[in-house]
């Protein structure tokens, strides 16, 4: 199953990994905000949500970065790149 074929069936949960102020300027329907910085802090709260994680950020780097960490820690998790693509394929 691929990345678009998740976030289009509403499965998993979508983690914008950018920051408080960048996810208030616009973010994906639907998605919830943990900076990649509090990922560490915040494992057992990540570990609680609705698997698969579908992580994005304003490019991919820093949700590419979120995704092998998570990954590491037995989190089934898939970088979705941009929060404009998560949200574009909710939306086709």
């Amino acid at each position: 199953m691929n990345v678009e074929q998740i976030i289009k069936e509403g499965q998993g949960t979508i983690v914008d990994v950018r920051t408080i102020a960048e996810f208030r300027g616009g973010n994906a329907a639907n998605s919830i905000n943990i900076p990649l910085q509090e990922l560490e802090q915040r494992l057992e709260e990540v570990k609680n949500l609705k698997q698969p994680l579908i992580l994005c950020c304003a490019s991919g780097g820093r949700s590419g970065q979120a995704t092998q960490f998570l990954s590491h820690k037995g989190i089934e998790c898939y970088n979705g790149g941009s929060w404009l693509d998560v949200n574009y394929f909710q939306t086709r």
